[in-house]
């Protein structure tokens, strides 16, 4: 039975595919290019097809709708700009690996323009994927907003500039009951500075015990971004979010192998099709996931994978239980300074992910 309790919803995964199976507006979707509800989206707006927000692919991938103008065209410059092919920026070549992949943009056969941002299903290879939105920064608007957006995002959270992140949605796998709880932003914005850390400690709570060893991984990851934006000065980023990802479920290690190498062997059979029209080519990437080095780094062969020594293998093992990358870029502006409202939300949200671990 669902429950919904202060942005707190309880749904078994049984009801869950009950109601998506019995559902009219699933069976349209099914007839547009084989595209389906984006099943672990946990936050964002709701665009696009039937207006059900992110869609996946029968490939695999994700579409994110474009946004109306200014904000749909920037988020796609963006991404544009940071996958060119003749990309030679070191520092936007390095703010790849924090991405998910980007595949160019698609459109359904039937609309040809309404277009989609075709994007790497970062939660893929996980089996019982637990999955929180951060937004991330002092503030969550940009600097033309009006006064009434300001105000207007001041107002649904108004701890943003003091805290520097929200909770926007997150899903955690319940490994006693073998379920998802959901909380929404509603949770994430009843969260104030004494209460964040809590709220925190519950998406890393499998209903059991609190997964330490996802939430030093996450840091580590984390800290990779943060070094990032000391080390830049070009790009200032507002409402942008960090998904964090770690697998729920109890068999974890063989089970991720398993999907991995099953997953590898799809896109190499030439699975990774094309339901209606994609407009370009991914930038700077390769569609073969088999073709990764260790590190997550693009070239080089499997072999060459090998050649770089036993000792990075037991990490790379545990970091495929976890993954962390920055999503949502509809409001990203050139600077000539360092991103201090960015860093600073890093910065804390690194602070208390630490104290948990202290406790």
């Amino acid at each position: 039975m669902e429950m919904s309790v202060n942005g707190l919803i309880m749904d078994p995964p049984s009801l869950m595919l009950e109601k998506l199976e019995n559902s009219k507006e699933l069976d349209a979707l099914e007839r547009v290019d084989g595209c389906v509800p984006f099943s672990h989206q946990v936050a964002g707006h709701k665009y696009g097809i039937n207006n059900t927000g992110v869609l996946q692919h029968p490939d695999g991938t994700i579409l994110k709708h474009l946004q109306p103008p200014p904000r749909g065209p920037r988020e796609m410059l963006f991404y544009k700009q940071v996958y060119d092919k003749d990309c030679t920026d070191v520092r936007l070549l390095v703010l790849q690996k924090h991405l998910p992949k980007f595949y160019g943009t698609w459109a359904p056969r039937e609309s040809p323009h309404e277009l989609y941002l075709k994007l790497e299903n970062v939660t893929r290879r996980f089996l019982r994927p637990c999955i929180m939105d951060v937004k991330i920064g002092r503030r969550s608007y940009d600097p033309f907003a009006s006064n009434e957006k300001r105000e207007q995002q001041i107002r649904k959270y108004p701890l943003m500039e003091e805290i520097g992140f929200l909770l926007l949605g997150m899903r955690v796998y319940q490994i006693n009951s073998e379920s998802y709880i959901t909380y929404d932003q509603l949770y994430g914005r009843s969260l104030g500075k004494d209460t964040v850390k809590n709220g925190l400690t519950t998406f890393f709570h499998n209903g059991k015990d609190i997964r330490r060893d996802a939430i030093s991984l996450i840091i580590s990851k984390i800290k990779s971004i943060l070094r990032w934006f000391e080390s830049q000065t070009q790009l200032h980023f507002y409402a942008s979010s960090l998904l964090l990802v770690y697998e729920g479920s109890s068999h974890r290690v063989n089970g991720m192998k398993q999907r991995r190498v099953e997953t590898d062997l799809q896109y190499n059979h030439g699975s990774l099709t094309r339901s209606g029209r994609t407009h370009s080519q991914p930038y700077c990437t390769d569609l073969s996931l088999s073709e990764r080095t260790i590190n997550g780094t693009r070239g080089g062969s499997v072999e060459d994978g090998e050649n770089i020594g036993m000792k990075h293998q037991k990490e790379d093992v545990l970091e495929e239980g976890v993954e962390v990358k920055m999503i949502d870029f509809a409001h990203v502006f050139p600077s000539d300074g360092p991103d201090e409202s960015y860093m600073y939300g890093l910065r804390n949200l690194l602070s208390n992910l630490e104290q948990i671990l202290k406790d």
